[in-house]
């Protein structure tokens, strides 16, 4: 069975850093594209806040661009998120969504959620 164990949420100030951490566990062949989203309590869409394919290749949301960094190590089947620069508009529940090679079968595997408050 594949689970996707995220932490780093925390309470920051702004101006301030916070990492997450996705790591994800179980019998897995390989991982493709790692993704972080976050969704505001009362919004129902999910924000994509950066991603990062099996080659390296990052994309990052508008409002986090040359504030947040996607890093993988694939040894240890993790995706972090380093959050630079914080602002109280990045108050969110964060949540990572990784592609999984698990028995033969692709899928998309979410973690549980990661809460992140940065005060002014």
């Amino acid at each position: 069975q594949v689970q996707l164990v995220e932490s780093g949420g925390d309470l920051a100030q702004a101006g301030g850093s916070l990492r997450l951490s996705c790591v994800a566990t179980g019998s897995i062949s390989s991982i493709g594209t790692m993704t972080w989203y976050r969704e505001r309590p009362g919004i129902s869409s999910r924000e994509l806040v950066a991603s990062i394919s099996a080659g390296g290749k990052t994309t990052y949301g508008d409002s986090v661009k040359g504030r947040f960094t996607n890093y993988r190590d694939d040894d240890k089947n993790t995706v972090l998120l380093q959050m630079d620069s914080l602002e109280p508009e990045d108050t969110d529940v964060y949540y990572c969504k990784v592609v999984i090679t698990h028995a033969g079968n692709k899928g998309a595997y979410w973690g549980r959620e990661a809460q992140v408050a940065v005060s002014s």
